[in-house]
C-alpha cells in the first residue's frame, strides 16, 4: 500500500495518461473500447466516443469491502479477459483497499482505507461483496468491527456502491431459510447513495468490470432494471439468447443427461433449467474469456442472478409450462413439436407484455 501522498498524485492522473505511459497505442485501446461497446451493447461507432470518454477520465479510487462471501466474486474478477484484472486495476481504477489482493494488513490496511476514504471523499467507489448480518455482529467482522459499522462508515463519503454477486445484491446463500445470521442485502443497509447490483454466483468479470468503464467514461451509472441491475447485461433471460432455444421451440427436450437428447444438445428445460427466468449475460458474454457458459457445458441454468434463488426448489425441478394453452406433461407427449412451438408463443407473449410493461417475468410466473 502506498501513503495518502502517492495514493491522491496516483488517482488524479487520467486513463489515458496511465496507458501513455506503459506504451499502449491508440489502435489498442480503440480495439480494447470497441469489445467493451459491443458488451454494453452501446449503438454503432459508440467505441471512438467511449475512447475518447475512457482517456480524459480520472482514475478513481475503489474501496473493496467482503462480507459474508466465499470470495467467489473476486476470483471471478480475477479472470475478467477484457479488460484484465491488471488493467482495470493499473489503467482504469486505484484499487486502494481489497482484503484478497492488498499486500498490507492489519493496522495498514485499515490505515490505507481511511487514508482512502479522507483523500477521495465523495468521488471514490465502494465495492462490496456478501451479505451484511444482523443477527449478531460478531457472525463478520473486519479488524474488530461488525460488518453494518464498516458499510456505514465506508458509505458515506462514497460516490456509488456496487454490490457484486448475489450475497450483496440480495442477501444470497447466507440469507437462505432459515438465514441463521440474519443476513441482508446492501441495499436494504444504504438508502442514500446510488447502488448497483451486480448478481451472479459469482457474476461475470465482465458485467462488473463493463459497470466501472461505463461509470468512468459517461460519468454516470447505467440504466438499471426494477432489481438495480444494469440492463444492458441483465435486460434479456438467457432462455432468449440460449443456443439451444430452437430445441425448445420444436419440443425437443433432454429427459436425462446421458440420454441422446443430451448428446444431441436439446433443451435442459425438463432438467431443471431456470433459463427463461434468469435475466443474465452468460449466454452472449460467457465465461473463461468467451469459452463456454453452464449450458453450453451441459448443466442447465440455475438462476444465480435471481432473488432467493436458493429458495426457490429444486435445480433440477422443471419449471412449469403455463396452464394453458398446453401443459409440459401430457400435450408435450401428444403433440410432440406443435406442443413445444405452442408453449414458445404462450411464453412470448407473456415476456413482450410484461416488458412492455417494464415488467420482469419471475418464477412464480412460470413455476407451478
Amino acid at each position: 500500500m502506498t501513503n495518502a501522498y502517492d495514493m491522491g498524485r496516483r488517482q488524479s492522473a487520467t486513463v489515458g495518461d496511465s496507458l501513455e505511459r506503459q506504451g499502449i497505442t491508440r489502435r489498442a485501446f480503440l480495439q480494447y473500447c470497441a469489445s467493451i461497446a459491443s458488451l454494453m451493447a452501446l449503438p454503432a461507432g459508440a467505441a471512438e466516443q467511449l475512447a475518447t470518454a475512457l482517456a480524459k477520465a480520472r482514475r478513481p479510487s475503489v474501496i473493496w469491502l467482503s462480507f459474508q462471501e466465499c470470495t467467489g466474486c473476486t476470483e471471478s474478477l480475477a479472470r475478467a479477459h477484457n479488460p484484465s484484472l491488471e488493467s482495470l486495476i493499473f489503467d482504469l481504477i486505484s484499487l486502494d483497499y481489497h482484503h484478497t489482493l492488498q499486500a498490507a494488513s492489519g493496522e495498514a490496511a485499515e490505515a490505507a482505507r481511511d487514508a482512502a476514504m479522507k483523500e477521495n471523499a465523495g468521488k471514490y467507489l465502494v465495492v462490496v461483496d456478501g451479505s451484511v448480518p444482523l443477527g449478531n455482529p460478531g457472525y463478520s467482522t473486519i479488524a474488530g468491527i461488525a460488518n453494518i459499522d464498516v458499510l456505514r462508515e465506508t458509505a458515506r463519503d462514497a460516490a456509488a456502491i456496487l454490490a457484486v454477486g448475489t450475497c450483496a445484491a440480495y442477501g444470497g446463500l447466507p440469507a437462505a431459510q432459515p438465514n441463521p445470521t440474519g443476513a441482508v442485502a446492501i441495499s436494504t443497509l444504504i438508502k442514500d447513495k446510488p447502488i448497483v447490483n451486480i448478481p451472479g454466483c459469482p457474476p461475470i468479470p465482465n458485467v462488473m468490470t463493463g459497470v466501472i468503464a461505463h461509470y468512468l467514461a459517461f460519468g454516470a451509472l447505467p440504466e438499471l432494471d426494477g432489481l438495480g441491475r444494469p440492463r444492458a447485461f441483465y435486460g434479456e433471460t438467457i432462455h432468449d439468447r440460449c443456443y439451444r432455444r430452437p430445441f425448445y421451440d420444436q419440443g425437443k427436450f433432454a429427459e436425462t443427461f446421458d440420454d441422446e437428447g443430451a448428446r444431441q444438445g436439446w433443451c435442459l428445460f425438463k432438467l431443471g433449467c431456470k433459463g427463461p427466468v434468469a435475466y443474465n449475460a452468460c449466454a452472449t458474454a460467457k465465461w473463461n474469456g468467451g469459452v463456454s457458459f453452464p449450458i453450453q457445458s451441459g448443466h442447465g441454468c440455475i438462476g444465480c442472478s435471481e432473488p432467493n434463488f436458493w429458495d426457490a426448489g429444486s435445480l433440477y425441478s422443471a419449471l412449469s409450462m403455463p396452464a394453458s394453452p398446453v401443459t409440459l406433461g401430457a400435450a408435450a407427449a401428444a403433440a410432440g413439436a406443435a406442443a413445444g412451438v405452442a408453449v414458445t408463443f404462450f411464453n412470448r407473449r407473456k415476456k413482450a407484455a410484461a416488458k412492455a410493461g417494464h415488467e420482469t417475468t419471475t418464477l412464480d410466473d412460470l413455476e407451478k
